[in-house]
């Protein structure tokens, strides 16, 4: 196992929450997975960075996965305007490589934003640390555990 997908393991139990990552096919695209999982498109957390410009901090938007991120309205939910985050920006912020980014397990705090579609399943399922795992989770574990904002930042 993985140090990411340890550490994702780790933060999920210590949450309470029972780790069932699945291994899956590698997915490119949030379709990809969906059709991996056997869920729909909108169930795929995805975990999208931008790095604040103000802050030089990395920012987490988990929206579902069929939505897009809209820059500026995400720059006015996080207060600050958004640029590009790189990978070593994301490895530095939350220890995981781009595209395997877990919203859980993260090797620093990061202020988080949660896309309110995610809310309308019983299980969304995101990245458990590689581009070839995923976890399932409740939306409001996911929110509780994040500690995320519900947002509107959505295209």
């Amino acid at each position: 196992m993985s140090k990411s997908m340890k550490r994702v393991r780790t933060a999920l139990e210590a949450a309470g929450l029972d780790p069932q990552i699945r291994e899956t096919a590698l997915a490119r695209t949030a379709a990809d997975a969906a059709t991996a999982i056997g869920c729909t498109v909108d169930q795929i957390a995805k975990s999208i960075i931008f790095r604040g410009e103000t802050s030089g901090a990395a920012i987490l938007f988990l929206t579902a996965g069929g939505n897009r991120v809209d820059t500026a309205r995400a720059a006015g939910v996080a207060g600050e305007p958004l640029g590009k985050a790189d990978a070593s920006l994301v490895r530095a912020q939350t220890g995981f490589a781009i595209g395997g980014v877990a919203p859980v397990g993260h090797l620093n705090p990061i202020r988080a934003f949660l896309d309110p579609r995610l809310q309308a399943f019983d299980v969304v399922w995101a990245a458990a640390g590689t581009p070839h795992h995923v976890f399932p989770v409740a939306p409001a574990d996911l929110l509780r555990l994040t500690q995320a904002q519900v947002a509107d930042f959505i295209s």
